[in-house]
């Protein structure tokens, strides 16, 4: 897969690739690993799980260092961008379980 994120008026294209899926009775999800050409290099999972009160957990792990030149000299920018990426995951569940979508 291809992902794209606009960072200010440039657009930076990142190939990633499913690398497992999850299906389990109380527990199921995905993960990425990102592929050459990426600007990080690394792995990021997405689950959702019951615990064992019965309440409903999104969980989104992941590790990565820099792989690109301008991802390694533009570290703290990188970084926000990887922190906003979460944000809009996260708030995709959310207005998907509001019923919004």
């Amino acid at each position: 897969m291809i992902v794209t994120v606009r960072v200010g008026p440039l657009f930076v294209v990142a190939p990633c690739r499913i690398v497992y899926a999850t299906v389990e009775a109380d527990r199921f999800g995905f993960a990425y690993g990102t592929l050459p050409g990426h600007p990080e290099q690394g792995e990021e999972s997405f689950h959702i799980a019951r615990n064992a009160e019965g309440a409903i957990i999104f969980e989104i792990l992941a590790f990565s260092r820099p792989a690109a030149v301008l991802a390694k000299l533009g570290g703290p920018i990188a970084r926000m961008t990887q922190q906003r990426i979460t944000r809009c995951y996260l708030e995709g569940v959310r207005t998907h379980v509001a019923g919004d979508a």
